[in-house]
């Protein structure tokens, strides 16, 4: 009874944890372990230029053009050029929701060029919700820049 009863406890826990994750985006609203002081955010479209070595410690922000539907673990920000930059939420920390999409938000983290194989971008483009035509066109890894992040504020 007792193990029953500490199962019920946690998963009360992860659901009011999801839950408070889940607040819709509004400027102000922070996800995660987001430092208001330290670094000032450079622009996304700064970011490579920025990087030392393949990498950057740091904050940037930039707009969402995509999250993920089903977990809100990460989420897509575009450049001027129309290219994105992937950011991931580290070890799922916590969640972004869905109405993220098209705020201007700040990340602090960690960014680095990577290869992303087949397989992942297609669970990303499953995770995105695309069209089973969209996933199979997928046929060659990529080599991207991509943040693991540890926190999220909506700018606006």
């Amino acid at each position: 009874m007792k193990q029953l009863f500490s199962l019920l406890i946690a998963v009360s826990t992860v659901i009011l944890v999801n839950a408070q994750d889940a607040e819709s985006a509004k400027p102000g609203v922070v996800y995660g372990k987001y430092s208001e002081t330290g670094m000032t955010p450079i622009s996304i479209n700064d970011l490579e230029k920025k990087m030392s070595d393949n990498k950057f410690d740091g904050k940037i922000q930039g707009k969402v053009v995509e999250v993920c539907q089903e977990m809100g673990c990460w989420a897509k920000l575009k450049k001027e050029d129309g290219s994105t930059i992937m950011i991931k939420v580290k070890d799922h920390e916590f969640a972004m929701p869905k109405d993220i999409v098209g705020k201007t938000i700040v990340v602090e983290g960690k960014a680095e060029l990577k290869e992303t194989s087949v397989a992942m971008l297609k669970h990303y483009a499953e995770d995105a919700g695309k069209s089973k035509e969209e996933i199979e066109k997928i046929t060659e890894p990529k080599k991207e820049v991509i943040m693991m992040i540890k926190g999220v504020k909506v700018v606006e």
